[in-house]
C-alpha cells in the first residue's frame, strides 16, 4: 500500500536575499528535514526545483523545494507530481502563514490560498484544493496593506527562535502524515502550543 504522503514541498523565493524572509518557512523545513534525513537536495531543472527521495521512518518520500518565484510553485510540484504519478491527496505543502500566530503550526487538508501567491498557483495548476498543508505562523503586520512587505522581511530574532520550534513540531509528527494517520498528528500538533 503506497504511503499517504509522497511529496513534500517547502514553500519560499529563490535566492539569498529571501532565503531568510519569513515567505521562506516552507523551505527552511524541507532543507533542514533534508539535512535530518541525510537526503542530497539537488537542482533538477524538469522540476523546477531542489529535490531529494528523503526515508522518513520506514517510508520514502519526494522533497522538493520550487526554484521559480512563490507565484510561480505550481510549475515545480505539477512538474514533480506528474512525472511520478503523485495524486494531489499525496502532497504536502509546508508554507508561511500570516493567520496563524508566530510559532503555531498547523496540519489542514483543502481550502482557499487566502491571499497566499504560492497556494493560488499550486491549486490553479493542479486543478484542485485537496492537498494537504502544514500551515507555519508567521505573526500579521499591523497593517493589511503591508503584508507583502512584511513577509518579505526576515523575523526577529525572538521570532525565528519562535517559528523554528513550530518547525521542529511539525517535523515531529511527519511520521504520522507520511503514514495518513492525519487525525493523530493533527492532535499532537494543534494541542502542543497553542
Amino acid at each position: 500500500m503506497p504511503t499517504a504522503i509522497q511529496l513534500i514541498v517547502g514553500l519560499g523565493n529563490p535566492g539569498a536575499n529571501y532565503e531568510h524572509t519569513r515567505h521562506n518557512a516552507g523551505a527552511w523545513f524541507v532543507s533542514d528535514l533534508a539535512k535530518q534525513t541525510h537526503a542530497s537536495l539537488r537542482m533538477e531543472s524538469k522540476f523546477f526545483g531542489l529535490h531529494a527521495v528523503s526515508n522518513i521512518g520506514s517510508d520514502e518520500c519526494h522533497l522538493l523545494i520550487p526554484t521559480t518565484y512563490m507565484n510561480l510553485s505550481g510549475q515545480a510540484v505539477k512538474a514533480l507530481s506528474n512525472f511520478y504519478k503523485i495524486t494531489p491527496e499525496q502532497i504536502l505543502i509546508v508554507h508561511d502563514e500570516i493567520d496563524l500566530p508566530v510559532g503555531v503550526a498547523r496540519l489542514k487538508l483543502g481550502g482557499g490560498h487566502g491571499g497566499h501567491n504560492g497556494l493560488r498557483d499550486i491549486i490553479e495548476k493542479l486543478g484542485t484544493q485537496q492537498f494537504y498543508r502544514i500551515r507555519v505562523g508567521v505573526g500579521r503586520p499591523e497593517h493589511s496593506r503591508e503584508v507583502e512587505d512584511y513577509v518579505l522581511r526576515p523575523p526577529k530574532k525572538e521570532e525565528r527562535i519562535e517559528i523554528d520550534f513550530a518547525l521542529q513540531r511539525a517535523e515531529k509528527v511527519l511520521p504520522l502524515i507520511i503514514n495518513g494517520d492525519m487525525a493523530k498528528a493533527m492532535q499532537e500538533l494543534h494541542t502542543e502550543k497553542e
